[in-house]
């Protein structure tokens, strides 16, 4: 049986999937979250050998998610409503193994599943043809932004908040830092990511499925 996690936060999709998964015999649904927090949380518990995962979530996004996921050996079949190429090479750059369009997952789903079980990396039809991609040139994607200079977890961490809205004050207190660390942390992201001030923080951070606000 292939123990299956579902994670999506709105809820007849999620429904939705599970009732579609729960038709194969060789499915097992182990449990459904509706962020990314809670479904790193289960998998520690749970051991899903899969993990379908939505990207934009509240607190914790997707691509984060997948990052801790991928340590705890669980491989990711993304999900996604956006057809952007930012979001493709992130997940797969994140760790996750597929990535599908939700409005494909009904034809596509049970494949993706069956091939990241197997150790195959799967990439849907429709994002092929709409972003004219594949997963070759994905690996080519991937290999040139791991060139720059990669954002240690207390800078992702301190970049999400910024992007919530958090003031300087209040991620010193919920770190337990003081506001010049907080300050130092944060400089030294627009440093690494050549960005200038809080609102490219919040855009970038947005496109890297870190929070669920509007885009910009």
């Amino acid at each position: 049986m292939i123990r299956v996690m579902v994670a999506d936060d709105h809820q007849i999709v999620r429904k939705g999937l599970v009732m579609l998964l729960e038709a194969e015999k060789n499915i097992d649904i182990v449990a459904e979250v509706s962020d990314g927090r809670a479904a790193v949380d289960i998998a520690e518990e749970l051991r899903p050998h899969v993990a379908v995962m939505d990207i934009v979530m509240p607190g914790m996004g997707g691509i984060e998610a997948t990052r801790r996921l991928r340590k705890l050996g669980v491989a990711v079949v993304a999900l996604s409503m956006h057809s952007d190429r930012h979001f493709v090479v992130e997940m797969f750059r994140a760790g996750a193994r597929a990535f599908l369009l939700k409005d494909c997952a009904t034809d596509e789903l049970v494949g993706a599943i069956r091939a990241v079980v197997e150790g195959e990396a799967y990439l849907g039809p429709s994002i092929e043809r709409g972003l004219g991609m594949d997963l070759s040139s994905l690996d080519y994607l991937i290999a040139e932004e791991d060139q720059r200079m990669e954002l240690t977890p207390r800078e992702w961490e301190i970049l999400q908040l910024v992007a919530e809205g958090r003031s300087t004050r209040e991620i010193a207190s919920s770190l337990n830092l003081s506001a010049k660390t907080v300050e130092n942390h944060r400089q030294s992201v627009m440093n690494k990511l050549d960005l200038h001030n809080v609102a490219d923080l919040t855009k970038y951070a947005i496109r890297c499925g870190l929070t669920d606000t509007e885009l910009l």
